[in-house]
């Protein structure tokens, strides 16, 4: 049986020059590492994610939370068998002790998490996907369809979009391959375009590898869409997905959008419309984070994947009130929303077992970790986004995943 012989920690960098947390977890099979990830539109109900707060890196250091592996985590977990993920976890939980893991903090805890489950892994001898898929009790490898954030606005523009990612979704692919050079593809023609209408000024990369031209009416980046989807020549094979990040444009009960303050109401019908005109088959977060009537209304009256993800925080208690009200039909699975592997884990098995997809997620603060690749094919959910294609940490997840396609031969998931 492996053992946890001992687990270090230290400050390292995420992919907006930020520092985060890095884990090392040491067995007789080796030396595991992971690094956790970080949001900018985040939601209030997230776990905390832990900061200094002090004058080095304006406030964003970590030391604190690397302090708390090294001196609180470390010493409980030294001796215990990697495989027993959930064990782990749940003493991390109870180390901590605060509903929000606000003590040790999230990003302690998920880094020693996400160290131990490859840890766990080489334990069993098996890779990574497959040990999460065991941990799951999920019998069927996929490999999930991407989602590329290809045009960015609000927290991730840096121009007047209210909605913050635009991303294209190559449904028609057959395999995971050939959903990488369809989007690819359309990802250079939408360059392209781009660079011909907005200059060669238009083309710089945000966040998430995306790109924010200068626009300010929310339909503009669909139509530029369809014409690169129509230049690659995949029309009605790649389809639209919107992610409007609405909290972020939410204020004492209304909705600032195109320059206007509405309901959520009227939100709801301009969504709709930008349905019936456009080929969109995802709305990711399109109301407030506790905006749950409008919500469940337009679950209900859209008849398409409405993807909570401000909503739900990955949180396995706000995914059971979103079930009970109806109020999406999707999840948005982040682990540093809630912290650790087997809460992910739960949180997923609890919106299949409501019916819902899933959508395994980076965040725009990321790293050069592959974490969310193994997990989104170990889960065996059928969807990802990981950014654009584009950028060395969005890549390393879309690389991953190419490498697990030629290892296991599973099919691509064809949900849509």
């Amino acid at each position: 049986m492996a053992t946890i012989k001992a687990i270090s920690a230290m400050q390292v960098f995420d992919s907006r020059g930020n520092p985060t947390v890095e884990c090392a977890v040491e067995t007789e099979d080796g030396l595991f590492r992971s690094i956790v990830p970080s949001g900018a539109s985040t939601g209030r109900h997230e776990a905390v994610e832990l900061r200094d707060g002090e004058k080095a890196y304006l406030g964003k250091g970590v030391t604190k939370a690397v302090e708390n592996i090294t001196k609180v985590i470390a010493p409980n977990l030294v001796g215990m068998n990697p495989e027993s993920q959930r064990e782990i976890d749940f003493l991390m939980i109870e180390l901590d002790g605060t509903e929000n893991k606000g003590k040790l903090g999230a990003n302690a805890i998920l880094a020693v998490s996400m160290a131990v489950c490859r840890a766990g892994a080489a334990a069993r001898g098996i890779q990574l996907y497959r040990h999460i898929a065991g941990l799951a009790g999920n019998n069927e490898l996929v490999l999930p369809i991407p989602f590329f954030n290809v045009i960015n606005g609000g927290q991730h523009g840096g121009n007047n979009l209210d909605i913050q990612e635009f991303m294209v979704a190559p449904v028609g692919a057959e395999t995971f391959a050939e959903a990488m050079m369809m989007g690819t593809e359309a990802y250079h023609a939408l360059k392209a375009i781009i660079k011909e209408k907005y200059g060669v000024n238009a083309i710089n990369v945000g966040d998430e590898g995306g790109f924010a031209p200068p626009l300010d009416d929310n339909e503009e980046p669909l139509r530029l869409i369809l014409e690169a989807i129509a230049r690659a020549g995949y029309e009605g094979k790649i389809k639209i997905a919107l992610d409007a990040a609405a909290n972020e444009f939410f204020k004492e009960g209304r909705y600032s959008i195109n320059g206007k303050s509405i309901s959520g109401k009227e939100l709801a019908g301009l969504y709709l419309k930008l349905k019936e005109s456009y080929p969109v088959i995802s709305f990711e977060d399109p109301f407030a984070e506790d905006d749950w009537d409008n919500f469940a209304e337009f679950t209900s009256e859209a008849k398409i994947q409405v993807v909570g993800d401000d909503l739900l925080v990955t949180n396995p208690k706000r995914i059971a009130q979103a079930i009970e009200r109806k109020a999406c039909n999707a999840l948005l699975l982040k682990a540093n929303q809630i912290g650790t592997v087997s809460e992910a884990i739960q949180a997923c098995a609890d919106a299949k077992k409501a019916g819902w997809n899933v959508m395994v997620s980076h965040r725009s603060g990321e790293t050069e970790d592959s974490f969310i690749a193994d997990l989104a094919v170990g889960l065996g959910n059928g969807q990802i986004k990981s950014g654009a294609p584009c950028r060395g940490e969005r890549l390393a997840k879309y690389n991953q995943l190419l490498r697990i396609e030629r290892e296991t031969g599973a099919k691509l998931w064809k949900g849509f």
